[in-house]
Parts: structure tokens; C-alpha cells; sequence
């Protein structure tokens, strides 16, 4: 948002506020959407600040359009996953409630997407015979809306009592230095999204995204793209299929030969196109390399 919205005002940035207002069910009288910020609108704004525990001062600034914009989203508006800064609305606090009432604890709904949801998102696909990734995409939200009969109007929060299950062995990633070296476009989507996804499962974690493959930073290094790397020696190669689950992989590259440190992941070319794939690959590949440090000690765990 880029300047306050204000009483006096009109315009598209006035008729977005009102839109969404109308939306949430808030009165902005006979005038409806008109592109005007006066009475109806500043009483609705008010009303809604209230209702946050935001300022009662009728402005719509940062912090009121972001929770307008956050109250605003419908479970299947958008891909939801783990990811930093962690995505956040009333389409993540709804996924959540479903699935502690299915019995799939995320603790407390609380509107954001972090490692317990995606777990739970998890072990939820996985009971639906879903491909198991952590995004709740149209498929996942298809089958949380099938059971809609059986968690709507039930307390959100009263299954979140239940021992919440570890989200990912993430604490492993505080101990190895992790460098994922990208060959090609596709590479650097998914290298990106990894470490994106790391930080968001574990702050301390060490991993980085390098072009460079002559750059001998230590640890764990995996090449990543869409085809073999040129002039990297012949090393292990686990190759990522979309919904399929990898851990076993990357264990057997990197335990089935002793001191292996590197080793070729190859992804598939839609992760260019496809944000959904991008996302499971980029889980797949860490989930991996968790399972790998997880395994033991190897060389490049500090």
C-alpha cells in the first residue's frame, strides 16, 4: 500500500476497501460500492479496526489494509505452504480449525501458515490418498470442503489440545552447512524455494543457493536443475518425480557410498511453469536432506 486511504477520498484504491468491506458483510448503505470514502464507508472501517483491535481512526493505513486484505482470503484463493515470511489470513485460520476438528492437530488456529499446519496438511493428504507434499492446493482444498459437513460449525480449537506431531526434523538444519548449486533456470526456482523453505522451517539454518560450482564452500552440496551439471565430477543422482516421496533417495546417495558430500538432483522442467510443482519439489528436496542428516552424523554436520 503505498499512501493511507482516507474520508474525502475516491477512486479504484477507495472501491477495493469497499469491496472487501461488502464482503465481510459490513454496511455502506444505499450507495453501496461507489468509489467514495465518506459516512457509510468511515463508519464500516471503524467498525471493522474495532473488530481487529486495530485504531478506531477510520484510515485505512499498513496495518488495516493487511488485515483487511488477510480477512478477505477463501480457502482456495491461493496455494498455501510453508514458506517465509510466512503467508497469514482468514483462508489459513479456516484450514486450520478443518483440520484440528478432522483430528489432524495444528495447534491453535492462528491464521498463519507455519511448519505445524504444513504438517498437518500432510498427514491429512496422506489419510485422503493424496499426494503428501504440506500445499494445500485445489486438490487438498477439494477434499477439506468434501468433509465440510463434518468440521463446519464445530469448535476449531477444541482438538488442538492433541499432541501436536514435530513438524520436520528442521533442528538438524542448525548443524550442516547446506549449499544448493543451480545449473539452470529451473534449478535456481527450486534452489530458491528451498532455502526460502528452510528459513521458514528453521531460522537458524544454514543452507545457501550458489551459480557458482567451482566455489568450495564445505558441507552438503547439492546440484540442482533440470539436466546434469557440466564439469562436475560423476557423483550420486536423485531424481525428483512430482508426488512421490524422495527421503529414501537422498538417503541412498548419500549413505550408500562412504563420505559422499555432493551428490546431482534433477528436477523436472515444469517447476518453471507450475507453482504447485515448485513448492513439492522444493519439499521433497528438504524433507530429504533432513532424512539424510537425521540418518547420523556425516562430514559436514558442525
Amino acid at each position: 500500500m503505498v499512501r493511507p486511504i482516507a474520508q474525502g477520498d475516491r477512486g479504484p484504491a477507495v472501491e477495493d476497501v469497499q469491496k472487501r468491506l461488502l464482503s465481510l458483510g459490513f454496511d455502506l448503505g444505499p450507495t453501496g460500492v461507489d468509489g467514495v470514502f465518506f459516512g457509510a464507508t468511515l463508519t464500516a472501517v471503524r467498525r471493522f479496526q474495532a473488530e481487529h483491535r486495530l485504531s478506531e481512526d477510520g484510515v485505512v493505513g499498513d496495518e488495516t489494509w493487511v488485515a483487511l486484505v488477510d480477512a478477505t482470503f477463501r480457502l482456495g484463493d491461493r496455494l498455501l505452504y510453508l514458506k517465509y515470511p510466512f503467508l497469514h489470513g482468514a483462508d489459513v485460520r479456516l484450514l486450520q480449525g478443518a483440520l484440528n476438528v478432522l483430528g489432524f492437530a495444528c495447534g491453535e488456529p492462528d491464521g498463519i501458515f507455519g511448519a505445524f499446519t504444513e504438517r498437518a496438511v500432510g498427514e491429512f493428504q496422506a489419510n485422503v490418498q493424496l499426494p503428501v507434499d504440506g500445499i494445500a492446493g485445489p486438490e487438498t482444498v477439494a477434499a477439506i470442503e468434501r468433509l465440510h459437513h463434518v468440521w463446519s460449525g464445530k469448535d476449531p480449537s477444541a482438538p488442538a489440545s492433541l499432541a501436536v506431531a514435530p513438524a520436520r526434523a528442521a533442528e538438524v538444519l542448525r548443524h550442516a552447512v547446506i549449499v544448493l548449486v543451480y545449473g539452470d533456470e529451473c534449478g535456481r526456482v527450486v534452489a530458491e524455494r528451498v532455502k526460502n523453505l528452510a528459513r521458514a522451517a528453521e531460522p537458524a539454518a544454514r543452507l545457501g543457493v550458489s551459480v557458482d560450482s567451482d566455489r568450495d564452500s564445505g558441507g552438503l552440496r547439492l546440484f540442482v536443475g533440470s539436466g546434469a551439471p557440466v564439469g562436475v565430477a560423476r557423483l550420486p543422482v536423485i531424481s525428483i518425480a512430482p508426488g512421490a516421496r524422495s527421503e529414501g533417495r537422498f538417503i541412498a546417495a548419500f549413505k550408500g557410498a562412504p563420505h559422499a558430500a555432493s551428490a546431482v538432483v534433477l528436477v523436472p522442467e515444469t517447476v518453471t511453469a507450475d507453482e504447485h510443482e515448485a513448492q513439492s519439489v522444493a519439499v521433497q528436496i528438504l524433507d530429504g536432506v533432513c532424512a539424510v542428516l537425521s540418518e547420523g552424523p556425516i562430514a559436514v554436520v558442525s
